[in-house]
C-alpha cells in the first residue's frame, strides 16, 4: 500500500484512536531519509538540532533564519510523507505579530515545510492567533523553553509543583485557542504532561515528558547514540554510532598513514597503451 503524507486531520485522528505519534528533531538531508524510509510521522527541523547539533553552537540563541531555511530546504528533500516543523528561532517572531507572520511564511514559501512551531505559552498567543490564522498551521511549544532557558541559565524539568503545573496547562489551553493544531510539551513531569494531554483535544508532542503524551519525539543523535557526551538524561539510544564512527575515522586514518589505502581495485587506470603515450609527451 502506497504511502500518504500526514496530515493535521491524521495527527487528529491518532490522538483519538490512542495511536502513539512518532516524531523526529533532526536537520540535514541524510537523517530526513532515514526518517522517512522508517516511518516517522513527524519530522521536526528544531533550531536546536541545527544550531547545537548541526552547527555546534553551545546554545540556540544564535541560530538564524537563515540558517532555519536551509536546513529546512534539506529536510524536505529528503523527507517526503512526514508532517515537516520548521522551528521558529530565538527573536524571529518575539517582537510583534507582524515579524512573526513575516517569518512564518519564510518557512512555508522558502523552505516548504507543513507547518511552523515556536516557544511560549500566553505570551505567544497573539503571534499564534495571527499565523493561523493567515492560514499557516502552528505548533506550540511549553514546559521547557530552550530559547528562553539559554537566557536564564538552566534545563530544568518543568512542572514539578502543583502550581508550575497548572501554569503550563493554562499555557497549553490558551495555545489550543489561539489555534495551534499540536503543542510540543518538552522536559515536563509525566503528571502535568498526562493532564494537559487529557484536557486538550489537540495532540501533545512529549520530548523527555513521559508516556502519556499523544506522540513522543526525541533528537536524531540521541536516538543513534551520536551525542558527543550530551545526551539527555530521558533519551535512549537505540544504536552506538559514536563508537562506529569513531572507530571508522581511526581505520581510515590508520590506513592512508600505513599506505594500505586505496589499494588497487579502489584506483582507475588507464589502458597500457596510453600510459605508454602519456611519458612520451613533452610537457612544457
Amino acid at each position: 500500500m502506497e504511502r500518504k503524507k500526514v496530515t493535521i486531520h491524521d495527527l487528529i485522528e491518532m490522538k483519538k484512536k490512542g495511536e502513539k505519534i512518532v516524531a523526529i528533531s533532526l536537520h540535514d538531508y541524510p537523517t530526513a531519509a532515514f526518517a522517512e524510509m522508517a516511518g516517522a510521522d513527524i519530522v521536526l527541523v528544531g533550531d536546536g538540532s541545527v544550531g547545537m547539533t548541526g552547527l555546534g553552537y553551545n546554545n540556540t540563541i544564535p541560530v538564524s533564519m537563515d540558517e532555519m531555511i536551509i536546513a529546512c530546504k534539506a529536510v524536505v528533500r529528503g523527507a517526503k510523507h512526514p508532517l515537516i516543523l520548521g522551528d521558529m528561532p530565538f527573536m524571529s517572531y518575539q517582537i510583534n505579530a507582524e515579524q512573526a507572520l513575516q517569518n512564518a511564511s519564510r518557512f512555508m514559501k522558502e523552505a516548504g515545510v507543513n507547518a511552523i512551531k515556536l516557544e511560549g505559552g500566553k505570551e505567544v498567543c497573539d503571534k499564534v492567533k495571527a499565523i493561523s490564522e493567515a492560514g499557516i498551521p502552528v505548533v506550540g511549544h511549553i514546559g521547557l523553553t530552550p530559547q528562553s532557558a539559554s537566557l536564564s541559565g538552566g534545563y530544568r524539568a518543568q512542572g514539578r509543583t502543583a502550581q508550575s503545573a497548572k501554569k503550563i496547562l493554562e499555557d497549553a489551553i490558551e495555545l489550543e485557542k489561539s489555534g495551534a493544531f499540536v503543542i510540543v510539551i518538552e522536559f515536563a513531569t509525566t503528571e502535568s504532561a498526562k493532564i494537559i494531554t487529557e484536557r486538550l483535544s489537540i495532540p501533545t508532542l512529549g520530548w523527555g515528558s513521559g508516556p502519556h503524551c499523544d506522540g513522543i519525539g526525541l533528537n536524531v543523535c540521541d536516538i543513534l547514540g551520536l551525542g558527543l557526551g550530551l545526551t539527555p538524561s530521558f533519551a535512549k539510544n537505540w544504536a552506538n554510532l559514536h563508537d562506529s564512527m569513531l572507530n571508522a575515522f581511526e581505520s581510515y586514518r590508520k590506513e592512508v598513514k600505513d599506505g594500505k589505502f586505496p589499494e588497487d581495485q579502489h584506483c582507475i587506470h588507464m589502458k597500457e597503451e596510453e600510459y605508454k603515450n602519456l611519458t612520451k609527451l613533452k610537457v612544457k
